[in-house]
């Protein structure tokens, strides 16, 4: 019995050692996955303004009911890494074969198109939001909200949340129908 004890001992060491060694690579992988280690271990998902595909942009289009079978061509887009609490910044530039100003109206729910000059409420609130973020250099071909407050454009709010009466999250497509151009900012801070 006496021997044995040791080598159960140095067993059960041996099987903790392993086991914190486990516990460690799948703590790292699962921080990893969520972009909590950046600063640590190296950037593990990150930021790209490599040009998107049609599929990758196709939900833009069909969320604010114009459809992805318009799409002509991605002209610029920019997808933001994530923290580990869902922040992050994407946007799109998107051209489209036609779109046509009559298509562009909401109901009396609140759903659908606003002209951007005629905007009220948190719409308002929700340009302010995008307008602050119009100066990172990584979507320098994005409309300024000053070129977005006019009557070239029209807004489809997908999203918007606010903390208080101030967004802090908000998804937006835009259109300007001169040109045929779609630009989608989703961004939450």
């Amino acid at each position: 019995m006496k021997r044995i004890w040791p080598a159960l001992k140095w067993c059960l060491i041996v099987w903790g050692a392993v086991s914190l060694i486990g516990v460690v690579i799948v703590g790292i992988s699962v921080a990893r996955r969520f972009g909590a280690t950046d600063s640590i271990l190296g950037a593990s998902n990150e930021s790209s303004s490599a040009k998107a595909s049609k599929d990758d942009v196709r939900y833009v289009l069909n969320g604010c009911g114009l459809g992805d079978a318009r799409t002509e061509e991605v002209i610029h887009s920019y997808v933001s890494s994530r923290s580990f609490t869902g922040d992050h910044l994407d946007a799109h530039a998107i051209r489209i074969s036609h779109v046509s100003t009559d298509e562009l109206k909401h109901d009396d729910f609140g759903s659908g198109w606003y002209r951007c000059d005629q905007l009220k409420g948190v719409l308002v609130d929700a340009l302010d939001f995008v307008g602050g973020w119009s100066s990172n250099d990584d979507i320098k071909w994005f409309p300024t909200k000053e070129q977005l407050l006019t009557s070239d454009y029209y807004v489809y709010p997908w999203s918007i949340y606010c903390h208080g009466t101030r967004p802090s999250s908000a998804e937006l497509i835009f259109v300007r129908p001169s040109d045929r151009m779609v630009f989608y900012f989703g961004c939450k801070t």
